[in-house]
This record gives structure tokens, sequence and C-alpha cells, in this order.
């Protein structure tokens, strides 16, 4: 039986892959006797789905644009870094 901790780990890494299957097993059995993780799942769901609704009406709104000022200021950060690694 998987701890807390070892289930929030595997809910966090599901988030960037795929569980395994018996991953995915372990994680199921402890969620279904662990309301603290539980609800950790639902919350985590939720910014997942806060941030994908965030990014798509970012994207879709013409009026954001980067000042050039700010584009420079990353550019040069960017070329100093480069510089430095060099």
């Amino acid at each position: 039986m998987l701890s807390c901790k070892e289930s929030s780990q595997l809910i966090s890494q599901s988030l960037d892959r795929a569980l395994s299957i018996r991953e995915r097993l372990a994680l199921r059995l402890h969620l279904l006797i662990c309301d603290v993780c539980s609800r950790f799942v639902k919350q985590m769901n939720l910014l997942r789905l806060a941030i994908r609704r965030m990014t798509q009406q970012t994207e879709q709104n013409e009026n954001l644009v980067l000042a050039p000022e700010a584009k420079k200021r990353i550019a040069d950060k960017i070329d100093s870094q480069h510089d430095q690694s060099h």
C-alpha cells in the first residue's frame, strides 16, 4: 500500500508522464481509502483545467503584445547567458 507521500508524488508525476499499470493500480487503491489524496487529485485537475483555459484565452487575445523594450531585454539576457556558457 502506498503512503500519502508516495501517492502525491505519483499524482504529480502523472501530470508529466503516463503512469505504469502497476502505479495506476496502486494509486487507485490508495485513493479509495484516502480522502486527503483524493482531494489533492481533484485540486490538481482543477489547476490543470484552469491553466489550460487561461492559456487558450491568452493565445486568443490579440491585444496581448510584448513591448519592443521587453523583447530586447529578453534577447540581451539570452545573449549574456550564451556568452557566459562559452
